[in-house]
């Protein structure tokens, strides 16, 4: 968010804004009114001397120009405003500049004025005129005020009191004007039901429904209510795949199921299920659309989805209906090239690509085209580039000098940006670079803002991959030792002991004279220097190599080189093989059991192992994670692959990555503190379930299908699980692995189970979930939570978010008002500052920024016992300090941990206060601030 403080006034004086004065009629913007209007208030009250006419317009200007701001933030594209929030802002300028009796004044006026406006219309109304709503095709109808009045009230039903549907009514009629379009028309109850959200989450649920209602008109292409709805979306569900068919959108396979049985399936209903800012980004980005016009609904969308992932089962209406349920449900939810593609003509449904470049132009050149074809069709990419020769190093082909990594990043970087995904998401790829390489000290800088430009690569992510030798040395205070690759070729395949002896050996070599091209420092050195890069620019992330190795299942068949864009996937990579991962995730907290009555001041910060397990359905994560994996499994075989590496490796290996969401929501629905004992035991059995089920589903599916080709000779073949082979990176560690291996379920049988065969190489990886859990309304991956109230930005538009937990918390302790609200925004979210909050209470609801890293990175570890690949892990630092920094990151590794994503530090302020009267507040100096990474790639922002 832009700062709100600002030195320039915008010009609202032209044809981009306009007023709707109380009549209906639109007028242009005209700020002389402004000045003049608070003009004759000030000489109302302070008389018309010359000393006094002269404080008055110095006065008046300078709150003109505050009022012009607060209404240009509001309309920075253009726009309208009614007369009345126009007023609203000169009187709350008026109100902070301390000037009471002068707003008094221009209150009282406004009464005044107010009344005498009733009076005229009461006399003049049976002259008025119908406001008319212009059509699409030119003509005009009158206004249907009853129609705009059942929609509404249809909206806010089953909400119960918390909603009102007569206030939004009533600001949507103010804001009408004769002659408004029908589309405007339709978009009115939607924006005078949005600004109520943070009054009320529930407000979000109706914003949602009414913006269902626009979606409905342009789908269906009429008017039509949800009751009106249901009765013909079986029809419209037909008709839909017809229009889909016809304009090759859509497989015309999915034309031969039974239809009558999955229409009986489909559930209208659920469309109303959504809050305002899921339903946004499905519109925005994932319905199908015919020349600009959507022909889905939400049921039909899941419902394509689920037929589309279930098109090559035997019984595939049995399956696309048991796939439909846990989408539409949101029990769980496909990784969004899954949602774009699943069901159309050419079905790219995997997530992300990992791939290793080779070190000649033509391996060179092969890699970036092969990130511009994967990227084209909703691909996030993983680059090894640790084969490449440094700068400095010697060509023998054309007896000349490499210029390193970092040119050819920069072509990378530029790719990345001018192949965007079919204008649906910006493409994203993230560069690796193992620590001994020589050019490491200059991949570190090149997210930076200075030096030079042609050297630098802005949009594109970066990240360490870290052996476990040179965090030995770091933790020792020894040195270490550059190389190019060129000079060191078997490191880049070495793991471990094995990397230790030969990266000895190459250093004894380099004291010897047999290599020339090295460069010799203080491990501790440049591990200061990562940290500081990620703290100044966010990268490169910090990953570790060894973990990701050791304990993968396929070490028999090849090496991890790298992770993915999101630092969640652990594969093999090679020459003949490109890395892929298919995703989804469960929703956890929709598979908690109901919770009783909640005391809104008990917390459970100790709740025990036996407490948590109760408190998880267990039978219905089984369920959903069973039906979840098949579909994973599904997609292997469905999709559509840009390239032959990467389809021989997936059908190859099979791997897929299971993860979750709505970790905090399922914190706050148990009142646990992220901040807790309680919340790394939650951390760590949720976990538990989520992978026992997901290895026990493998399994099965392999005795139905058939085990993976490359299982023979595996970490599972020999019965060695997750929680098994963290033995295997303790036994590489002079200092072991530092962690709780503590276990709740039996896992003995499942051992020998899977010994038999496994279906998929890899089970497990938790993704950031940034836009699903969006679209289910729930927390992001594994996240605390970001705020309690804030204004979210992404690529369909800005969005209030309100923490519903803590509103209910709020309101059963009647302190949930209007001040609440204004010290939520004026404290950007926070409750630490607020004093009428019972001091109980906050623990429950403090943010990312002022919760310990470290009890993150706990969680964490308890979490990466039972993955058999890693984690898109953020780290949040309140006050951040670089010795908080460098302990933060030893602590992940000794805990075991794979992989981290993003650092994140307090920055810009994050939420809007010009409307947030600060005279009535608690205040207090200072407040906390939003994420300062401005990443457009960041999952997380977007």
């Amino acid at each position: 968010m832009p700062s709100t403080a600002t030195a320039v006034v915008p010009d609202l004086s032209d044809s981009r804004h306009r007023v709707i004065r109380r009549n209906g009629a639109v007028v242009p913007f005209d700020a002389s009114k402004i000045q003049v209007a608070m003009t004759k208030a000030f000489l109302a009250v302070q008389g018309t001397g010359g000393a006094a006419s002269a404080r008055v317009r110095e006065q008046v200007a300078k709150l003109t120009e505050q009022v012009l701001g607060a209404l240009e933030r509001r309309q920075p594209g253009g726009g309208t405003f009614h007369i009345e929030d126009i007023q609203d802002q000169v009187e709350l300028a008026l109100m902070r500049a301390g000037e009471h009796e002068v707003a008094r004044a221009y209150v009282l006026y406004r009464e005044e004025r107010a009344r005498e406006r009733a009076r005229q219309k009461q006399q003049e109304q049976e002259l008025c005129t119908e406001l008319q709503v212009r059509q699409a095709d030119g003509s005009s109808q009158p206004l249907d005020r009853e129609r705009l009045r059942a929609v509404i009230d249809e909206a806010c039903a089953g909400l119960g009191a918390a909603v009102s549907p007569e206030l939004i009514l009533q600001s949507t009629l103010k804001n009408l004007y004769d002659g408004i379009s029908e589309a405007e028309l339709y978009q009115a109850p939607i924006l005078a039901s949005r600004i109520l959200i943070e009054r009320d989450p529930a407000y979000a649920y109706v914003s949602a429904r009414l913006l269902l209602d626009r979606i409905r008109r342009e789908v269906v292409g009429q008017p039509c209510t949800q009751a009106q709805m249901t009765e013909r979306y079986s029809d419209y569900f037909r008709d839909y795949l017809a229009t889909g068919i016809e304009h090759e959108l859509i497989d015309p396979r999915l034309a031969q199921f039974d239809l009558d049985r999955i229409t009986a399936a489909l559930r209208p209903e659920r469309d109303l299920n959504f809050q305002y800012l899921g339903l946004q980004i499905l519109y925005d980005r994932y319905f199908l659309h015919v020349r600009e016009r959507r022909i889905e609904l939400p049921q039909a969308f899941w419902m394509r989805v689920a037929m589309g992932l279930a098109i090559e089962e035997i019984d595939r209406e049995e399956q696309a209906i048991a796939f439909y349920e846990v989408l539409s449900q949101f029990d769980f939810v496909s990784s969004t090239p899954t949602l774009f593609n699943s069901g159309t003509l050419r079905p790219q449904l995997s997530s992300c690509f990992l791939t290793t470049v080779a070190d000649d132009l033509d391996g060179i050149y092969e890699s970036i085209k092969d990130n511009a074809l994967l990227s084209k069709y909703s691909g996030g990419l993983g680059n090894d580039w640790t084969r490449v020769r440094a700068l400095g190093s010697y060509i023998k082909g054309t007896n000349g000098k490499s210029q390193g990594v970092v040119p050819f990043l920069k072509v990378v970087n530029d790719t990345a940006v001018a192949v965007n995904q079919g204008g649906k998401r910006k493409g994203a790829v993230c560069a690796y670079l193992e620590t001994w390489h020589l050019d490491i000290e200059e991949f570190l800088e090149l997210r930076k803002n200075t030096g030079d430009d042609r050297r630098r690569t802005h949009d594109m992510n970066t990240a360490n991959w870290i052996p476990d030798l040179f965090m030995e040395r770091v933790e020792a205070g020894a040195d270490w030792t550059l190389f190019s690759p060129n000079d060191v070729p078997e490191l880049h395949d070495l793991t471990g002991a094995a990397f230790r002896a030969r990266y000895e050996e190459y250093e004894e070599q380099a004291l010897a004279g047999k290599i020339e091209l090295y460069k010799r420092l203080p491990a501790v050195q440049l591990w200061r220097k990562m940290l500081t890069m990620l703290f100044e620019t966010g990268h490169p992330w910090i990953t570790f190599k060894d973990p990701c190795n050791l304990r993968s299942p396929q070490q028999h068949v090849g090496v991890v080189h790298s992770s993915n864009l999101c630092t969640e996937i652990t594969l093999n990579t090679s020459d003949k093989e490109i890395a892929v991962c298919n995703l989804g995730s469960v929703n956890l907290v929709a598979h908690l059991r109901q919770p009783a009555g909640q005391d809104p001041l008990a917390l459970n910060p100790d709740l025990s192992a036996e407490q948590i397990l109760a408190a998880i359905d267990g039978e219905k994560l089984a369920r959903t994670i069973r039906v979840a994996m098949r579909m994973l499994d599904n997609v292997i075989d469905i999709n559509y692959y840009a390239l032959g590496k990467a389809r021989n490796s997936n059908l190859r290996h099979r791997p897929v990555g299971l993860g979750l969401m709505g970790f905090s929501d399922a914190l706050l629905a148990l009142r646990i503190p992220y901040a807790s004992d309680a919340a790394v035991r939650f951390a760590d059995i949720s976990q538990e379930l989520i992978s026992y089920h997901a290895i026990d589903a493998s399994a099965d599916l392999a005795r139905e299908r058939g085990t993976y080709q490359s299982f023979a000779g595996s970490l599972w073949s020999q019965g060695v699980l997750p929680i098994d082979s963290i033995e295997i990176l303790a036994q590489s560690r002079s200092q072991g692995v530092d962690l709780d291996r503590s276990q709740q379920l039996d896992w003995s049988g499942l051992r020998e189970k899977v010994r038999g065969g496994m279906r998929n190489s890899n089970c497990l990886a938790i993704a950031p979930t940034a836009t699903i859990s969006n679209i289910v309304g729930v927390s992001q991956g594994i996240e605390p939570i970001y705020q309690n109230l804030y204004v979210k930005s992404n690529l369909s538009g800005e969005f209030t978010v309100v923490n519903q937990y803590l509103v209910e918390d709020l309101k059963r302790l009647d302190l949930w008002d209007e001040v609440m609200v204004n010290d939520l925004k004026y404290f950007d979210g926070s409750v630490a500052p607020i004093d009428r909050i019972p001091a109980a209470l906050k623990p429950l609801y403090a943010n990312a920024f002022e919760t310990d890293p470290d009890w993150l990175i706990e969680a964490g570890g308890r979490r990466q016992k039972w993955l058999d690949q890693s984690q898109s892990l953020n780290l949040y630092f309140g006050t951040p300090s670089g010795k908080k920094i460098d302990d933060t990151y030893r602590l992940a590794w000794r805990r075991g941990i794979k992989t981290t994503y993003y650092l994140r530090s307090l920055g810009a302020t994050a939420a809007e206060k010009s409307t947030v009267q600060t005279g009535t507040l608690n205040a207090v100096p200072g407040s906390l601030k939003a994420c300062a990474i401005d990443d457009p790639t960041c999952e997380a922002c977007q």
